[in-house]
């Protein structure tokens, strides 16, 4: 009886291992501002080219001016985002750990906070092989306690895609629905088996709620496999993003309604949204949810300079919606479905709110509901849907050879 109790105990803590997924997030309110980028790219995706010249920095700030001692250790993960089957000498030259020693405190904010931030590769570690990748932050040396976590990946570019998105799918002509279509060719790379070989995931805009994953090709020869008319990639078209811009104090930046300083610090009243209820689309300009840290007319450093400033979001509606939430979706909360953007109902305004406390820039976000027991929101729901929407996808395609222990990142192709 306690050998089939030990049993099931190990067997039980392995498969709660094996599930777990890494994505990018914050594990302390004291935490702020994760990014991870590539260095001179503004917006870029956080995917660097093996042995190439790309340099990824990953920053964050702390909401203090106290001395904090962070470090962080790199681990390497398969198309799943579960962790490989590598030891870390495996992907890594040098060391696996290291600490962050370039940090700088904030300059004339309201909200004190500590910059800190770290380059990769450096001196210390370098990669020996492509996939997924997550830098993992910690302090005091715990370092099974990360404090935040940041996802990037690594490619070493052995085939090519083409691709396009268009409005005429299976379901409907040209409403609400966009058929991405793309074809993988191989050029001359040695698949033996692609079915069992090669796994391709694909993003829209960077999330992770609607992504697909588990996509087999449509039909395939020996030099291209081809993932046209699938159905697994026919996605919601949405609508462009909201954005405002919050880089001054001083004046109210485009979608501000109004900046007040109520002392320590600044309010931020976002022009107010509305549940759309045209079936026409019109054109505007966005970063499909992304954001860019920037301070107007400033003497220091951005990152340095730049306040805190608490924005408010507000969304009024006669009545809440009970069948689901609403959630904010966009980078500045790494496209997280989690009660830091959950949406609130105020019986007395009749309006959905939520308050976030955000660094001084530019900002993308849109009204994302979720239905009950569901995983994939949608913007359909207070947005608007349409096959015109200039989304982003990103279509990542893995290849494991016959024998090998993890999955390498052989292609990554945005698609817009």
């Amino acid at each position: 009886m306690k050998k089939t109790l030990l049993s099931v105990f190990v067997f039980s803590f392995f498969v709660a291992h094996a599930q777990i997924s890494y994505r990018t997030q914050i594990f302390t309110p004291a935490i702020k501002t994760l990014q991870a980028g590539l260095v001179g790219a503004k917006f870029s995706l956080p995917v660097m080219e093996l042995n190439g010249q790309d340099i990824l920095e990953v920053s964050f700030d702390e909401m203090s001016h106290g001395a904090h001692s962070y470090s962080y250790k790199i681990l390497h993960c398969n198309a799943d985002w579960n962790v490989s089957d590598l030891n870390s000498t495996e992907y890594l030259s040098g060391f696996t750990t290291s600490a962050i020693t370039d940090i700088s405190t904030s300059v004339n904010t309201t909200f004190l906070y500590t910059h800190y931030r770290f380059l990769l590769p450096n001196s210390d570690m370098s990669f020996k092989v492509s996939g997924n990748y997550v830098v993992q932050i910690y302090e005091d040396n715990e370092i099974d306690k990360p404090i935040a976590q940041a996802c990037f990946s690594i490619v070493e570019t052995h085939i090519a895609i083409t691709g396009n998105i268009r409005g005429n799918t299976d379901t409907e002509l040209n409403g609400s629905l966009q058929q991405l279509d793309f074809e993988v060719g191989l050029n001359g790379y040695s698949v033996r088996d692609a079915n069992q070989e090669i796994k391709v995931v694909v993003r829209q805009n960077n999330r992770i709620d609607n992504q697909v994953t588990d996509l087999q090709p449509t039909y395939l020869t020996g030099s291209k496999l081809n993932y046209i008319n699938n159905k697994a990639l026919i996605f919601e078209g949405g609508y462009e993003y909201h954005r405002f811009d919050i880089s001054s104090v001083y004046a109210a930046g485009e979608g501000v309604a109004d900046i007040r300083y109520s002392t320590p610090h600044y309010d931020v009243f976002l022009n107010n949204n509305k549940v759309q209820s045209s079936h026409i689309y019109s054109s505007d300009m966005d970063v499909n949810g992304k954001f860019v840290i920037n301070l107007q007319n400033a003497t220091v450093d951005d990152n340095i300079g730049a306040d805190y400033m608490l924005v408010h979001f507000n969304l009024p509606t006669h009545h809440p919606f009970f069948d689901g939430q609403l959630y904010l979706g966009g980078e500045f909360n790494y496209n997280l479905l989690n009660d830091a953007v959950r949406m609130k109902y105020d019986g007395k305004t009749e309006s959905y709110v939520q308050t976030v406390l955000l660094k001084q820039g530019g900002y993308n976000y849109q009204y994302w509901f979720l239905p009950k027991g569901e995983r994939k929101a949608s913007a359909e729901h207070v947005e608007g849907s349409f096959w015109q929407t200039g989304n982003e996808y990103t279509v990542y395609v893995y290849h494991r050879p016959w024998g090998e222990r993890y999955d390498k990142l052989v292609a990554v192709k945005v698609i817009q």
